[in-house]
């Protein structure tokens, strides 16, 4: 038997007769359920953070559309149709110039709710209102995102 053989048999013989207990196998397991209490908050925060700035952007981008579609036609759109027709031509429209999103439909929101729009608007009266229900996916509450000041 050569020196390299009888090294790889002593190499064997030790790792299968040495092995973790089970203490330090549950002081491990305690260890990284540690880290995980630590560090999953902190990422959970800054995904939902990160969602909300998506909204807010998503409702700016749907203002900037909703500017222009007024510019062109004189007013915003109404109906059921709502935003429908910032991707559609409105069959009475003569001046529509868009699609105003660079989208093929009106997306959701981060939360996977629809967007809510009303024109004339309950509080911008002489436009519109566009309003995320946030993560709650409730109207109303204090994580509403929307475009006006919410005033509580």
């Amino acid at each position: 038997m050569t020196t390299k053989q009888k090294s790889t048999l002593a190499f064997f013989r030790r790792s299968s007769t040495s092995a973790f207990t089970l203490v330090e196998l549950l002081l491990v397991l305690v260890i990284l359920g540690i880290l995980a209490g630590i560090a999953l908050p902190k990422f959970s925060g800054t995904s939902q953070r990160s969602r909300i700035v998506a909204a807010q952007t998503q409702v700016s981008a749907f203002k900037t559309a909703l500017d222009a579609y007024d510019v062109d036609m004189g007013g915003y759109p109404r109906g059921k149709n709502g935003l429908v027709d910032l991707l559609q031509r409105p069959r009475d429209a003569q001046n529509w110039h868009g699609p105003y999103l660079q989208s093929d439909c009106i997306p959701k929101d981060p939360w996977n709710f629809d967007y809510i729009y009303e024109c004339p608007g309950r509080h911008n009266p002489d436009s519109f209102d566009i309003l995320s229900v946030g993560p709650d996916g409730r109207s109303g509450t204090e994580d509403d995102i929307c475009n006006w000041t919410i005033r509580r």
